[in-house]
């Protein structure tokens, strides 16, 4: 049986007003927040978007969305969680000053803001689940604990997971800084030294200090490097190398695992929504902003998997290319796959296009 995808198309550099509106018929119209009970605490988790870009999901939407929750009697409130590298979103305090500067204040939202691991990534649950590689994973404690989720993602390409939507949102975004770690622990880098310029940014950027200069070159400790992947984002001289292989295949499965846990302690609560527009050929936590395909429009279903690959199929169908000419060249549908695998969601769907 297939799951349902609703899609609403929007115009090329379309005004979020006038998306907004059209998200807010399509939820109403078709009672998609039907899940959420008066008095849930409804967790509304998303991207803030890393300083200096400007692709993430605008406040505008969040004020809607809010809306319609606080109108079933419901108390929404938008969710984050802290990253591993070094940036203003390592803690609480900056990440949620951040957010501010974005425009995710109370004023334009209408929502507090609420942490979902804590003033620094470290409050977390544990959920059993029954994955190929894991048997319980570490799932931020906001995010167990809300009686409701919604989950507003930006759909992008990805230096390491080929793309980013509804599962990485969940997976490595609900996940504690712990659950980041072990996501991130399988790849290790290495540097290129005829390469190595010896700029120091790779040092600068680096969230486990697992990076020395020696020589006038960058030298990677292994030991101490979690396979985070920031070195590789941030150097302009081709001098960080991936084993793509262990990194994309593990990593992409370990997301899944991590959404599977999400999923299950919101079972029958949780709908996502995925936004396919300003789409880049990074995610949103890399700085500068390149858009690599037009705007599509905006899907919604009940089902991580199934949106994931609607949302994929639609970038490529539109586009004229496959995934890996508009981001990097690596396999990219693992995500999927493994979800089919290990029986979590279901990749196949219904596309149903809303005319508003």
């Amino acid at each position: 049986m297939k799951e349902k995808v609703f899609f609403i198309e929007i115009e090329d550099n379309e005004h979020d007003d006038l998306i907004c509106t059209k998200l807010e018929k399509a939820i109403r119209h078709n009672n998609l927040f039907s899940f959420i009970d008066a008095k849930d605490m409804v967790a509304i988790k998303t991207h803030f978007g890393e300083q200096g870009t400007k692709g993430f999901v605008r406040p505008v939407y969040f004020k809607m969305i809010g809306k319609i929750v606080k109108d079933k009697k419901a108390k929404p409130f938008l969710t984050e969680t802290s990253t591993l590298y070094k940036s203003r979103r390592s803690n609480a305090v900056d990440h949620i000053e951040l957010a501010y500067e974005h425009g995710f204040d109370y004023k334009n939202t209408g929502l507090p803001i609420v942490m979902s691991d804590g003033l620094l990534g470290d409050e977390e649950i544990e959920v059993n689940i029954l994955g190929e590689i894991y048997k319980k994973v570490g799932i931020a404690s906001v995010i167990a604990k809300a009686q409701s989720l919604i989950v507003v993602s930006h759909f992008t390409g990805h230096i390491v997971t080929g793309f980013g939507g509804a599962l990485k949102n969940m997976g490595m975004g609900c996940s504690s800084r712990k659950g980041k770690l072990i996501q991130h622990s399988t790849a290790k880098p290495t540097i290129i030294k005829k390469n190595c310029t010896g700029c120091k940014e790779c040092i600068k950027w680096c969230p486990a200090g697992a990076i020395s200069f020696i020589e006038n070159r960058a030298e990677i400790n292994r030991k101490k490097c979690i396979g985070c992947g920031e070195c590789l984002a941030v150097c302009r001289f081709n001098a960080v190398k991936f084993n793509w292989k262990e990194t994309y295949e593990q990593l992409q499965k370990k997301i899944v695992e991590h959404a599977m846990g999400v999923v299950k302690v919101n079972k029958g609560k949780i709908i996502y929504i995925n936004f396919l527009n300003r789409i880049t050929k990074d995610c949103d936590c890399m700085k500068g902003f390149e858009k690599v395909t037009p705007d599509i429009g905006v899907l919604i279903s009940f089902d991580p998997v199934a949106i994931d690959a609607a949302s994929l199929d639609l970038v490529e169908k539109r586009s004229g290319k496959k995934l890996p000419d508009l981001s990097y060249n690596i396999p990219y549908k693992i995500q999927i796959d493994h979800s089919r695998d290990i029986g979590f969601g279901n990749p196949d769907y219904d596309l149903i296009t809303l005319k508003y």
